[in-house]
């Protein structure tokens, strides 16, 4: 029996982030898309999201959905067979990089959403060529859907986020780790390092992707992902 399948969504997102996913998987895993957006920390989104989530599962976390995935590491490590980390940052947010998001949370609370998506996720963060425009028509869709409050308490989550390096030195299940070749010099340099924490990660450089690979690159990243779910449970 396959392990089930649980997709956490990035800032802004919904179930629609994962919708390639969602498709290609449904036929093989019980899959569930958990919203994180039930709380204003990390700890209170994975506490919540452990009161339903399935006994033990596969767990994938997009960009901020990643930083939930450490947290159910840290919090419930037995709950894990394997994570997959797509953009993910292992990283507590400095002052400056805190403080920096206060005036997205204030373009939002004075009605311009428009800019509020913008500072979360920009077009530029996405990969240049055809798709952009459509993907980034989705993020506003879905960040609309959200609403404004809904983003102020992921943005303040993001805000307090713990350092989770230790967790992932932890980890001895099966783990990929993920990210776009235009996702930034600083993402990808981030992913690489955070592979090389955990004891059995693969790392995967997606070409043609930004910020987004499960929309950029559905079928690169849900093979990739395929390739994660057959690895062992029992690794040495």
């Amino acid at each position: 029996m396959n392990e089930a399948l649980v997709l956490l969504p990035d800032v802004m997102c919904d179930a629609r982030v994962f919708g390639p996913q969602v498709a290609a998987f449904s036929k093989t895993h019980a899959v569930t898309v958990a919203p994180i957006t039930g709380g204003d920390r990390v700890e209170e989104i994975a506490s919540n999201l452990l009161d339903v989530l399935p006994r033990r599962c596969a767990v994938v976390g997009l960009n901020m959905g990643g930083t939930v995935a450490m947290e159910l590491l840290r919090r419930a490590p037995d709950r894990v067979a394997r994570v997959a980390l797509i953009g993910a940052n292992a990283f507590a947010e400095t002052p400056q990089s805190a403080a920096d998001l206060e005036p997205v949370i204030i373009k939002g609370r004075s009605g311009n959403m428009a800019a509020m998506i913008d500072g979360l996720i920009s077009p530029e963060m996405l990969a240049p060529g055809p798709m952009r425009a459509d993907v980034m028509a989705l993020v506003r869709d879905m960040a609309d859907h959200l609403g404004a409050d809904m983003i102020t308490r992921q943005i303040r989550a993001m805000q307090r986020r713990r350092d989770y390096q230790a967790e992932l030195r932890r980890c001895k299940i099966p783990a990929l780790v993920m990210c776009g070749e235009y996702a930034g010099a600083a993402t990808v340099k981030r992913s690489s390092f955070l592979a090389g924490l955990i004891p059995y990660a693969q790392l995967s450089n997606l070409q043609g992707a930004g910020h987004l690979p499960t929309l950029e690159q559905p079928d690169a990243t849900t093979q990739a992902l395929q390739d994660w779910l057959r690895q062992p449970l029992i690794l040495r």
